[in-house]
């Protein structure tokens, strides 16, 4: 492997994927394809981590469809699938494989869809199916899909599929497959169960660890508000409206993405809205008008965490702070990436404390702690504390006459009620 090319010119290239790569803008290899294309190239099972927004996706659609081209004859029939772990991701990576692939017939198959056309894709014979691994099973089960000519299988952001409880899908897809396939699988951490999956299913891989792992990119600023519950949504508006630029907002529910969705749209904002409660035609379009700039604000659950390739987004607001370190990692992710600068800002309620000494930890560093004139006047409330109780005043500390007016309005009693909370739900594994 050649871990040191600084042009594409380097690899056993062929003159279509030279000009495919000089259309897309690509001239010089990120560190995780310089090591990974010379061994995916030559047949080699790779094991491949990086950060988020290093360029993975090429790292293994060029070395597919150089491998795909090669074959001549029946063996055209040769396929390689792709697995994904949400629609946005798999909608990307198939975006690529057709940039990448002119002239190789490729299929997505993903959830929130009708089956028809997917089925009908399947029947052309793709040299590519990119899938997620709940609708690939479901089209196995229907007997609408037949794996047997799959000369590579790849595995993106391996770690996440196991987060979101999809092993036994996996296991199933792999068992479905030829033995003498070639396996690529690319993550951005490299956690003890995703270990025990490649050495259940890959051979002799080639390991390339690029980059430190899991961390947040070093061009990304990071910082914390610490603020009670009821005041995150008065410091949102502030925080939205000081600042220009894009802002992807991730909260944790799909009722709270809903409920700030409606909030932000009131106060004159361009707002949408991304969770798995949205058709794939929604979500397709809450992503593409954020990536054309026709709204100014994404909110989404964390199904997006690694599903949204978009340039130049300004700052990350985790609403809510995620179960995780990991997913930090992969929020602020979204932002400074390809070499740009970018913001993430978390605001943390008394009750997630725990949650943001636990990313400090795995980050190595405390977050800047910030104040805002939102609430800057009124420190955060203690837990147990009698004014931290539901029903007690809200305060009478000053506060902003735009953000007062997003506040809840008192009941005849003059009691400002928060919100109450909501259950905790699952982690949604619809794909």
């Amino acid at each position: 492997m050649n871990s040191a090319a600084q042009t594409f010119t380097q690899f056993p290239l062929s003159a279509a994927m030279h000009a495919a790569l000089r259309g897309a803008g690509y001239h010089t290899p990120t560190p995780i394809q310089a090591a990974t294309i010379a061994p995916a190239l030559a047949g080699r099972d790779v094991v491949g981590a990086a950060q988020t927004g290093t360029g993975k996706t090429a790292a293994f659609v060029i070395p597919i469809v150089e491998r795909l081209r090669s074959t001549a004859g029946a063996e055209r029939r040769d396929m390689a699938l792709i697995l994904a772990p949400t629609r946005e991701l798999a909608e990307q990576i198939h975006g690529w494989t057709e940039r990448l692939g002119s002239g190789l017939r490729t299929a997505l198959v993903v959830g929130g869809v009708a089956y028809g056309p997917q089925t009908s894709a399947l029947r052309a014979r793709p040299s590519i199916i990119v899938a997620t691994p709940g609708r690939l099973v479901d089209h196995l089960q229907r007997g609408t899909i037949q794996l047997a000519h799959v000369r590579i299988v790849v595995l993106d952001e391996a770690d996440r599929m196991l987060d979101m409880g999809f092993k036994p899908q996996l296991d199933r897809i792999m068992r479905t497959l030829p033995p003498g396939r070639q396996t690529l699988l690319f993550s951005a951490t490299l956690p003890p169960d995703l270990g025990a999956l490649a050495r259940m299913h890959l051979r002799d891989p080639v390991r390339v660890a690029v980059g430190p792992q899991a961390l947040p990119p070093a061009r990304a600023a990071q910082d914390v508000y610490l603020v009670d519950s009821d005041q995150k949504t008065p410091l949102l508006l502030s925080v939205v409206g000081e600042n220009a630029g894009n802002m992807l907002v991730f909260a944790r529910t799909k009722h709270r993405t809903d409920r700030l969705t409606r909030t932000l749209r009131d106060a004159g904002h361009t707002v949408q809205r991304l969770h798995s409660n949205r058709s794939q035609a929604q979500r397709r379009e809450a992503l593409d008008g954020f990536r054309r700039g026709r709204y100014r604000i994404l909110i989404a659950t964390d199904i997006a965490a690694r599903g949204i390739d978009v340039a130049d987004i300004r700052r990350v607001i985790n609403y809510d702070l995620p179960q995780t370190a990991e997913d930090y990692v992969h929020r602020v992710g979204r932002t400074a990436r390809a070499e740009a600068d970018g913001h993430a800002s978390s605001f943390a309620a008394p009750a997630e404390r725990a949650q943001l000494h636990a990313i400090e930890r795995h980050i190595g560093t405390p977050l800047p702690r910030r104040t805002h004139a939102a609430h800057a006047a009124r420190p955060p409330l203690r837990r147990g504390s009698p004014a931290h109780s539901p029903g007690a005043a809200a305060g009478s500390a000053a506060v902003p006459p735009a953000i007062a007016s997003q506040m809840p309005r008192p009941n005849s009693s003059g009691v400002r009620h928060a919100a109450k909370a909501r259950p905790r739900r699952p982690h949604s594994r619809r794909s």
